[in-house]
């Protein structure tokens, strides 16, 4: 391979092969910039529908709609090469059944170029993750706590501890045997994210799960300390951008106020300076 050879970007299969092997870099995306500086790093890039609150200030992921996801999947596949892009499916796009799943799934792919989409739900998605699957759209799976159903978890809670632990094992066998190349486990205890992982032979994507799973995904604008009011117990903050940025604007705001800012040097003369090398 050449020096300036691209990194073909993983597809599914690719995906489903790395289970057990090398850990699966995730992160999520929602413009361009922010695909850019990840496509070199990441295995797998994906438009969530955590765009609604991270972007947009909504209050849950349930009002966001197939415009923005497509919106958003077009700028984030305008930075990436590298990466596998994944996009989620918004809620109301596929619950109604499996043609409704289709349609919308097929224009998401054709409409932004994402190679695969996610969708939530176990044992009852299991015959739309099939219909979407034998009609050649991969389907990433996300079990454990689903965000677009926070209103009947009862809010953003653990699942799958006591009793309940068998149920979510069986949405992850569901949703393997209907061919998802692979899985998010959210907010799972970690015993559980194990023992699914071993069990099953897609592989695993965590995020508040267990350094296990066979690849770990964050939400980017939280692990780089964008939010500093609201940090859930599974993020990492690996840089605390957030208040940094803060600090930038005010010392803006001072200087415009102060008529310090903008200084000669950012303004520009009468006449543009002679060339070098010209007579005066």
């Amino acid at each position: 391979m050449s020096a300036t050879a691209r990194k073909k970007a993983p597809n599914a299969d690719d995906i489903r092969a790395r289970k057990g092997g090398e850990p699966l870099v995730c992160l999520t995306a929602y413009t361009t910039p922010m695909a850019g500086l990840m496509d070199p790093h990441c295995d797998i890039v994906l438009v969530g529908d955590s765009v609604g609150m991270v972007l947009h200030g909504l209050p849950s992921t349930l009002a966001v709609t197939m415009e923005m996801m497509i919106m958003h999947g077009q700028a984030v596949a305008r930075g990436i090469e590298r990466s596998m892009l994944v996009i989620d499916m918004p809620f109301a796009s596929y619950e109604e059944g499996p043609a409704q799943a289709f349609r919308n799934a097929a224009r998401l792919m054709a409409e932004t170029g994402a190679a695969a989409v996610k969708l939530e739900g176990g044992v009852h998605m299991e015959e739309t993750i099939r219909f979407l699957t034998q009609r050649g759209i991969p389907v990433m799976a996300h079990i454990g706590l689903t965000p677009q159903s926070v209103n009947t978890l009862g809010g953003y809670k653990v699942q799958g501890r006591d009793a309940a632990a068998e149920q979510v094992l069986a949405d992850a066998k569901a949703i393997e045997a209907a061919g998802a190349f692979s899985v998010v486990l959210e907010k799972l205890p970690a015993s559980l994210s194990d023992r699914i992982t071993a069990e099953i032979a897609i592989p695993t994507i965590g995020i508040g799960a267990s350094v296990g799973c066979d690849g770990q995904i964050l939400v980017v604008d939280d692990m780089l300390g964008f939010f500093t009011a609201f940090k859930p117990k599974f993020v990492k903050r690996y840089a605390d951008l957030g208040p940094a940025a803060e600090a930038a604007i005010a010392e803006y705001a001072a200087e415009v106020r102060a008529r310090s800012f903008p200084a000669p040097e950012h303004v520009f003369a009468d006449q543009a300076p002679a060339k070098k090398g010209t007579a005066s």
